[in-house]
């Protein structure tokens, strides 16, 4: 059962900015990957390939690079807790050197990443060109945030046809440091001329909503990533089913203007 901000608030859920009288919401801030576009649809199958390659087609090597990032190779999806989830290609690309023999050069494997990653297929999580343009007629103006590099980022929004809907967009490698610092939140602020009171960080991880109470932001936590709802609900001023809720959560919380 949804609880509104006012009741959570009262019963001390950690939602440390909500019960604000007369807020609205001027700006969203979304993660990408398990938000904007469903994670184990997105990246399941493309991860076992890449895994693979990078193996050599060496099965035993294989699954322990599996087990070191927390994939389930037999189903293709990520388990909970996965270093993947939320974590730069600059952290899982360490992690995959920490199994491979020899001497692997990291730049060329964060490279060969980036490169298959920004190929990707998108998995939607809802209707996107709708669904942006929708918030934009709100008066919402909307930026990105991800742990992901800015290039790959880019591309996956210029493919879903959604890149000028986008004031602002951040990856780690952006100067703002990565989540679950506030710097890519701050950064939309000053970018956008938005208080941080003013704004909503969205996200399916605990890096995203440690990212949003950190800048002083609503937090809302979605559940098209691998993490559970009880993983979320501690630093979320709420949790929803996706991003398809959040229009409906802003009127009924009277969040936006009328």
């Amino acid at each position: 059962m949804d609880l509104t901000l006012d009741s959570r608030c009262a019963v001390g859920s950690g939602a440390g900015q909500t019960g604000k009288e007369n807020t609205v919401i001027a700006g969203i801030l979304f993660d990408k990957d398990g938000t904007l576009f469903d994670f184990n649809a997105t990246w399941g199958a493309w991860t076992r390939a890449m895994l693979v390659a990078e193996a050599g087609d060496d099965p035993i090597l294989c699954e322990r690079l599996a087990a070191t990032l927390g994939y389930d190779m037999e189903n293709a999806r990520f388990h909970q807790g996965s270093i993947v989830i939320a974590s730069t290609v600059n952290v899982v690309a360490d992690a995959i050197l920490g199994v491979l023999p020899g001497d692997v050069d990291k730049a060329a494997l964060i490279g060969r990443m980036n490169a298959g990653s920004a190929q990707v297929a998108q998995v939607e999580a809802v209707p996107l060109r709708a669904y942006t343009s929708g918030l934009r007629q709100l008066g919402l103006t909307l930026g990105l945030v991800t742990n992901d590099a800015e290039g790959p980022a880019l591309r996956h929004l210029d493919k879903a046809g959604i890149r000028s809907d986008f004031a602002f967009v951040a990856g780690y490698d952006s100067g703002f440091g990565a989540k679950p610092g506030p710097g890519q939140l701050i950064g939309f602020c000053h970018a956008t001329g938005l208080a941080p009171d003013v704004c909503v960080m969205v996200g399916d991880s605990t890096h995203d909503l440690h990212a949003g109470r950190a800048a002083g932001m609503l937090t809302v936590g979605v559940l098209t990533g691998p993490a559970p709802r009880d993983e979320l609900a501690g630093l979320a001023d709420i949790v929803l089913d996706s991003i398809a809720d959040i229009p409906a959560w802003l009127r009924r919380e009277k969040l936006i203007a009328d």
